[in-house]
């Protein structure tokens, strides 16, 4: 007789998430032996344990609610990817993070983010009214009937000061590519990627029908993606509301142009420089030649490929919600990253999304390299170079 998994009856959020393949668990292990956490020492890394929550539905959700425990998973994807059986353990978790988000059980420090997406439409207690004031000094032009592209710039880079520097690094080198672009402005939304990992899910619609309407409105067939995770979310999970768009993360679209010779780049030669592979670009999405072929385009860069590269890549640790919860120092995927670009011999350490960025450079900061290691978004090192 075939045995049933009690949540499964009574929580549509893990039906849609795929808990079928919850039955193909053979309960092996692979997937907790290969998780970053088993990296690090720590509470996640002690108490967070995948193949447990793989038997969660028989246990109870009690006591996982903690962000060590079912919220210490960011999402990267390495555990589906290595899984004999392929079980959607990415699906699961969110799908188990819905029946806690349900009834509000969420670790405290996502609940102002949530509150933030409803209510200014962003996660960081940003005006909305401000959403585009990151085009100050930037001679960028607004989307129209007559554009090729939507230019879809993260929350991250509309309002976190650092971040600001992607989003016009970009714009500066779709415009020197001759690129056909532009962006909307202060009406649209999160795309909702992060929050839905969290397992908000009627958040996350509300987003996403939002951004629909207001793209479909505009007349959006394609759109450039500054973040990986914009690139999955309008990609693969639009569609299904009725968002029907070509997607492009940026380094494709100047990673074509230079191919094309409608891109060079010039200056003072880069040294030796090591590509962070982002989880969303990478395994998610599997785009790894484009950034590299970006790198190799800058005068004097001197490629390092880290240990961990392309699929094997390391987390950072911001997936899945974890950019907004705190992480102690020494217990931090990011600065293990750090670590083997120092060690790569590389002196700028390059990545493709503001997330990655986020925890790179605090990491670099929190263990005194800043001084070894320049972190840097590609768009950035492009942009030096026009």
């Amino acid at each position: 007789m075939e045995t049933r998994i009690p949540f499964l009856e009574v929580s549509d959020a893990i039906v849609m998430s795929g808990a079928e393949t919850l039955y193909w668990c053979m309960q092996c292990g692979l997937c907790t032996g290969t998780c970053p956490w088993r990296l690090v020492p720590g509470e996640a890394s002690e108490q967070f344990n995948i193949r447990l929550v793989q038997r969660m539905g028989q246990l109870g959700l009690e006591g996982f609610e903690s962000e060590n425990c079912l919220f210490a998973c960011t999402t990267c994807r390495a555990c589906v990817d290595r899984c004999p059986r392929g079980v959607d353990i990415i699906g699961n978790v969110r799908g188990m993070r819905s029946m806690l988000a349900e009834v509000g059980t969420i670790p405290p420090s996502l609940k102002p983010i949530a509150g933030s997406l409803h209510a200014q439409g962003n996660p960081w207690s940003g005006d909305r009214g401000k959403r585009v004031e990151w085009i100050k000094g930037a001679d960028v032009p607004t989307f129209s009937a007559d554009t090729e592209y939507f230019l879809s710039v993260c929350c991250t880079s509309c309002y976190d000061v650092r971040s600001q520097k992607i989003a016009r690094s970009v714009a500066k080198a779709l415009t020197a590519a001759g690129v056909s672009f532009g962006i909307i402005g202060n009406e649209e939304s999160c795309c909702g990627e992060a929050i839905r990992k969290v397992g908000d899910e009627a958040l996350f619609q509300k987003l996403a029908q939002s951004n629909i309407e207001l793209y479909n409105s505009k007349g959006v067939k394609k759109i450039i993606v500054t973040s990986p995770h914009c690139l999955f979310t309008f990609k693969n999970e639009y569609p299904e509301l009725g968002g029907e768009y070509e997607v492009f993360h940026y380094t494709e679209i100047l990673a074509q142009a230079v191919t094309e010779g409608k891109l060079t780049l010039s200056g003072e030669a880069a040294g030796p420089v090591a590509m962070h592979d982002p989880c969303y670009l990478g395994r998610h999405s599997d785009v790894y030649d484009p950034p590299r072929q970006l790198i190799a385009a800058v005068p004097g860069a001197e490629m390092k490929e880290l240990a961990r590269n392309r699929k094997n890549s390391l987390c950072c640790g911001g997936g899945g919600g974890r950019v907004w919860m705190e992480t102690k120092a020494g217990e931090r995927f990011a600065e293990l990253r750090i670590q083997e670009a120092i060690d790569a011999g590389a002196a700028t350490l390059v990545t493709a999304c503001p997330y990655c960025i986020t925890m790179l450079e605090d990491s670099c900061n929190v263990l005194g390299k800043a001084d070894q290691l320049k972190v840097i978004d590609i768009s950035e090192l492009v942009a030096e170079k026009i």
